[in-house]
Order: structure tokens, then C-alpha cells, then sequence
């Protein structure tokens, strides 16, 4: 049974840290529509758990900002993060950062949310560990205590951590009830939805895994977001982008949001029973190298940690981005040259000095030249996995144009095949894919969360990468409270990453809607965050 909630005042606001945050005003225009309407929203995303610690995904992400609370949390138009359900957040010592809860917070089930879950729920997601999970995120944290039902007193590894309040709003920061979750082991999405285990601004009324979700606001929500505008929210998951784009342009639907092709905004935005909202875009697109299963990768027959290298480095030498912006994405992604998305402090541009022509233009010499320097022999047969339905229809075109760049003067014998998301993603992480796709929708706006998830030891790739001297200085650049000497470490790490090569930046995208002429409130701003509670028609 939940502890009785203290009754005890609780202390002041302290003073909020948090660094590297950018900021945009709320795109679309005011949230002063009928306050009574119901709105559909429809994505091509998929789901992948409802569980926080069993999931670490845009798709499933989205779901758990209507429906968890966190600690602290961005509100409309900002990245800043202040407290959500928390009074006040602040570094009681440079290694403990002290929280204290609002009181008479509730979930919609009638239990009561103390500190107790708090614990709970960063305890678990630790604990559990799950390999498609955000656990990687928490990689600071020793310990979690809850000295009252009003405190929770984080104890970090390394003092003066930079991102921690920041780690707070991410997908690792949802608040579980502990009466509904298993403390060992992943709860399945309907023991969820059956158990009311919801706080957020909406709760869920109706669930049916990537078909449908019906969203009804929760009048117990007591964070900084404030209420939901609107009566409820229903969400459809639709199986390919062809079929969004018709629902919105139809006005089927509200709100289109991830992931319609370049060709398809591009065609609506003459539809004058829509208009296009955007906003600044941290997405990034990749491709990751499994270092044991690669060419030349360290469980193959012919493991060689210089010819696998020199694999990498001619791919990063044979890549055209421009291409791919231009021809592909019409230039709603550009080229990115860095592991660290272009317009974030400490960010470079590494791979455009080290490869290709040295203009970010690819030199398919200067790639035969690497490769025979290795001693590798070409082509080099590479099976390259890519996913359609979850990063949009424009992948097929993407990862055609990268086959046939990587094939240029026979260098390379690309195997391009692809996969349904949810099998894709248990299927990178148990050595399937010697080399795949992936994309990245930022948990929080600082260059960390482009460092940390990727390159640290047992990182969110769980692709075999482990560079010592990465690790540390991605520990340096966490801890260090001098803004300028950080950004020089930021710069170090991503200048290291571009010589390992673990993963192949190639482009960085906006954030973009599409909405039905009479829909406000849309709000895509540089906390990434999309939430459906300011919308209203």
C-alpha cells in the first residue's frame, strides 16, 4: 500500500541548473480554439513499449509525454527545463541533486505519487537494463534516496553534472507508479493501460498497439504544462506515409506528424486545407558499424581491427550528402559533417576536413587508396540494413542512393535489405546488422545527448565501440563547469569519433507538421518534445 503523504511544507525553490539549451517560440499559432473539440493525430511512427525502461524511441516517446510525469520538464516553446510535478530541483552538493515533490500528487488510478516511485523508477530502469532501453542515459547515477515522501535526493558518481536536470526530462525521467510496474522485469503495455498507471496531462482511454490510441485528459495533472486545450486526442498509427499524407490532405485527420516524405509536405503545402509547421530540428540520420560483425569486424574469420577501419573510412570517403539532401530529402535535411547536430555549442565539422574531397564532396581515389593501403580487398561485400516505416518512405530512396555511392568503381558490394521496425530493433542489438540505419530525435538540447547514448562504454548502440579515452572525456565534458574549457572537450571527442568512425553521420533534419487549416497550438520547439495537450481546432 502507498505511504499517507506528509504534510510537512516543502522548501523553497533552489536554483535550477541546466546548460546548452536553445529555444523557439510555439509555431501555429494561438491555442485559442473551441476548448470542447476532440482532435486526431496520425503517424506513420511505431510503439515499441509503453514501459520507459523498455523502450528508447521517438514513436514511443511521444506517448510517454501525454501520459507520464516528470520531474522536471520543458514547458511550450523552450528547451529550459523547470520543475514539472517537482516545487523545486537543486545541487544540494556538488554529487547530490535534492528534489522535492509538490504535494497531493496523485495518479489517475487513486494512488498516491511520493517519492517512493520516484525511487522506484529510476531503481528499475537501471536494474533492468534493457538493451532497447534509455538506461544509458542514467549512467552518472550511484544511488536514489527518499529520506520523506516529499524528497528524493539523487546521488551521482561525478559531481557538478552538467546535463542531470536535463537527464530528468528525457526518456529515462518518466514517473511509474510502483504498484503497476514489475520491479525486475518489463510490463506489458496493457497491464499499463488496465492499471491507470498514468499522471501526465492525459491518461489512456483506449489502446491497440500501432493502430490506435484515444487520449482523455487527466484532471489530476498538477505539473507546469498546465491543463490540455482540447477534450481529447485520438492518435493513428498509419502503416505507410501514401496513406497519411491522403488522411491529412482529406481532412481526415488533425495533425500529421513523422513521417511524411519530402515529396509529400512538399505536395500538401499547396493544399490550402492544411498548412505546414516547422521547427528547428536536432534529427540526425547515421549509420552504425557493429565493430564485431563488420568486414574485418573482431568475431569474423578474418578479424582485423586496421582493415575494418580502413572499411569504415572508405565509406565515409565515398559518401555524397548533398546528394542525399538535395535529391532525395529537397533540402528539408542538410549534410552533416559531425556526430553532433549542426547549431549545438561545441559542435564541428570532422568528417568533412578528414574524408572525401575536403569540401564534403565524396573522392572515390582517395577511398581505393585507403582501402589498398589496408591490404583489403574490394569489392567489399557489406550487408547494409535500412527500415522504411519508422524513418519514413524516403529511406528507400536514401539507402538506394547510398548503395549505389558506396558501389562507385567497385569498391563495395552493398546487400541492401530492410526490415519492419519493431523486428529492426530487437534485431540491432543482438548482432544481426553489420551495418544499419538509425536516426536520432534528441532527448535534450545540450551536444551531450548526441556524445554519451552513442560512444560511452555500453552505450545505447550496443554495437562493441569502446574507446577508453572517449569515455573519459565524455565524463569530463558532463562534469565540467567552465563553459568554454567543455566545449573544447565536446570538440575533442566529436574530432576522435570522426578517426573510430562507429557511426557514419550523414544528414540532419526540421521538425515538421502538418496541420489542418483550423488547428492551433502546434509547438515544435528545441525541447523536441511534440505534445498534444495545447492543440485545439
Amino acid at each position: 500500500m502507498k505511504k499517507t503523504l506528509m504534510t510537512t511544507a516543502v522548501i523553497a525553490a533552489g536554483a535550477l541548473l541546466f546548460t546548452g539549451c536553445a529555444t523557439s517560440s510555439t509555431s501555429g499559432g494561438d491555442a485559442g480554439g473551441d476548448a470542447g473539440s476532440n482532435l486526431v493525430v496520425g503517424t506513420t511512427d511505431k510503439i515499441t513499449a509503453l514501459d520507459p525502461a523498455g523502450s528508447y524511441d521517438n514513436g514511443s516517446f511521444v506517448v510517454m509525454n501525454q501520459v507520464y510525469p516528470f520531474l522536471l520538464n520543458s514547458k511550450y516553446g523552450t528547451a529550459d527545463v523547470t520543475p514539472d510535478i517537482a516545487e523545486s530541483a537543486e545541487f544540494t552538493s556538488p554529487t547530490e541533486y535534492t528534489v522535492k515533490l509538490k504535494e497531493g500528487l496523485t495518479f489517475a488510478n487513486g494512488n498516491e505519487l511520493t517519492s517512493s516511485d520516484v525511487k522506484f523508477s529510476f531503481d528499475r530502469m537501471v536494474a533492468i537494463n534493457d538493451p532497447n532501453g534509455p538506461a544509458s542515459l542514467l549512467g552518472n547515477l550511484d544511488s536514489v534516496e527518499a529520506p520523506d515522501d516529499l524528497t528524493v535526493v539523487f546521488k551521482l558518481k561525478n559531481g557538478d553534472d552538467q546535463i542531470w536536470p536535463q537527464i530528468l526530462s528525457s526518456p529515462a525521467g518518466p514517473i511509474i507508479d510502483e504498484d503497476v510496474f514489475a520491479a525486475d522485469a518489463i510490463t506489458s503495455d496493457d497491464d499499463i493501460v488496465a492499471g491507470e498507471a498514468f499522471a501526465g496531462q492525459y491518461t489512456i482511454d483506449t489502446y491497440k498497439l500501432n493502430e490506435l490510441i484515444s487520449y482523455k485528459p487527466f484532471a489530476g495533472y498538477n505539473g507546469n504544462l498546465g491543463a490540455a486545450e482540447n477534450a481529447g486526442v485520438s492518435a493513428k498509427y498509419y502503416a505507410d506515409a501514401s496513406n497519411l499524407k491522403l488522411a491529412i490532405g482529406n481532412g481526415d485527420i488533425d495533425v500529421a506528424f513523422r513521417s511524411l516524405s519530402a515529396t509529400d509536405t512538399e505536395d500538401l503545402s499547396k493544399n490550402d486545407k492544411v498548412k505546414i509547421v516547422d521547427g528547428p530540428g536536432g534529427e540526425i540520420r547515421y549509420i552504425v558499424f557493429n565493430f564485431d560483425t563488420m568486414p574485418y569486424g573482431s568475431t569474423t574469420a578474418d578479424a582485423d581491427p586496421a582493415k575494418a577501419l580502413a572499411v569504415r573510412q572508405a565509406a565515409a570517403n565515398l559518401i555524397d550528402r548533398t546528394a542525399l539532401a538535395k535529391d532525395v530529402y529537397k533540402d528539408t535535411f542538410s549534410p552533416l559533417f559531425s556526430p553532433v547536430a549542426d547549431g549545438m555549442t561545441g559542435a564541428i565539422s570532422p568528417f568533412k576536413d578528414l574524408y572525401g574531397d575536403g569540401n564534403g564532396g565524396p573522392d572515390a581515389a582517395k577511398a581505393a587508396e585507403t582501402l589498398k593501403a589496408a591490404g583489403v580487398a574490394t569489392p567489399i561485400d557489406l550487408k547494409l540494413q535500412y527500415n522504411g516505416d519508422h524513418y519514413g518512405p524516403s529511406s528507400g530512396d536514401e539507402y538506394a542512393m547510398i548503395k549505389t555511392q558506396l558501389e562507385t568503381d567497385g569498391l563495395f558490394k552493398v546487400d541492401l535489405q530492410q526490415t519492419e521496425w519493431v523486428q529492426y530493433n530487437k534485431d540491432r542489438v543482438e548482432d544481426v546488422y553489420p551495418a544499419y540505419q538509425l536516426g536520432w530525435f534528441p532527448d535534450y538540447s545540450d551536444a551531450d545527448n548526441y556524445l554519451s547514448p552513442f560512444f560511452a562504454k555500453d552505450n545505447f548502440l550496443v554495437n562493441h565501440y569502446d574507446n577508453p579515452k572517449v569515455t573519459e572525456l565524455i565524463t569530463a565534458e558532463q562534469t565540467e563547469t567552465d563553459a568554454a574549457k567543455r566545449t573544447g572537450i565536446i570538440e575533442q571527442i566529436q574530432q576522435i569519433e570522426s578517426e573510430d568512425i562507429s557511426t557514419l553521420p550523414l544528414l540532419q533534419g526540421k521538425q515538421v507538421a502538418v496541420v489542418g487549416a483550423n488547428v492551433d497550438g502546434t509547438t515544435l520547439d528545441a525541447s523536441f518534445k511534440f505534445r498534444y495537450a495545447p492543440l485545439t481546432k
